[in-house]
């Protein structure tokens, strides 16, 4: 059984949804990435999501792209966010994590996806490629042993979705609105996306894109998702000197409701 399918089943069985801390891999520099991937999980996190530094992260808003310039501006390299990655691996041998990047990075170095698999992720979300052409990045994926993760909207199509669920394997990564990452105006969780994609038998759907406060979580989970995903509202809260322990504890008290039914 994967981490991820463990980690669901676990917290189905407790009744919670699954909170999931996006960090920029690298920001501000090496040794503090590596205590903050530490510390967001003793905070309460039940899966993380990482991002390796890219100059044009054309899906983030400024709070990550601020995050991924300071990891740039520091010299952290693809080579040494998997060496976070594996020294994660070998701190939190059970705790789900996944690689959010883009095209350009994958593209860029042969053997990602097993460099990555090697270091100890579990899943690969491609931003910047679509359903209608993510099927050859998917079977290298599958190749490597890294689960595939693709994006819904409550705009997809029906056909499209069904792409999705066909291909999709660690959760299903569903925005609550068009746009960036960042805040969640005009954000919406939607139910009827929930009931489509359980209905093509996609993986667990999580929401991700403005999860700022604990009523998005507790909103999300009440539509039906099985978790969702928290960034820029961490990173913010870091790169400020917030209290980031206490914000992540009272997010993952939010997930703890009789909606949590995946």
């Amino acid at each position: 059984m994967s981490r991820y399918a463990a980690m669901f089943d676990r917290l189905a069985a407790q009744r919670e949804g699954a909170l999931g801390i996006f960090l920029m891999l690298g920001d501000p520099e090496l040794a503090t990435s590596a205590r903050l991937l530490d510390e967001v999980v003793e905070a309460g996190a039940d899966m993380i999501e990482v991002g390796i530094p890219f100059s044009d992260p054309v899906a983030d808003g400024p709070v990550v792209q601020a995050a991924a310039r300071r990891a740039l501006g520091a010299g952290v390299r693809v080579s040494d966010c998997f060496g976070l990655i594996a020294g994660f691996r070998d701190r939190h041998p059970g705790v789900p994590l996944g690689i959010l990047t883009y095209a350009n990075i994958v593209a860029a170095r042969a053997g990602f996806m097993r460099e990555a698999a090697a270091a100890g992720a579990d899943s690969l979300l491609i931003a910047d490629v679509p359903a209608l052409e993510a099927e050859p990045f998917v079977r290298s994926m599958e190749q490597a042993d890294i689960e595939p993760v693709l994006i819904a909207a409550a705009n997809t199509p029906d056909s499209t979705l069904e792409r999705i669920a066909a291909l999709s394997k660690a959760n299903t990564y569903c925005v609550s609105r068009p746009g960036v990452t960042g805040t969640h105006a005009d954000g919406r969780f939607d139910a009827e996306l929930i009931r489509r994609l359980k209905k093509a038998n996609a993986p667990p759907p999580i929401f991700g894109f403005g999860i700022s406060e604990s009523q998005h979580v507790t909103d999300a989970i009440e539509v039906g998702a099985a978790g969702i995903i928290c960034g820029s509202a961490v990173i913010s809260r870091i790169s400020k000197g917030g209290d980031v322990t206490a914000f992540i504890g009272k997010l993952k008290d939010s997930t703890r409701n009789e909606s949590a039914t995946q």
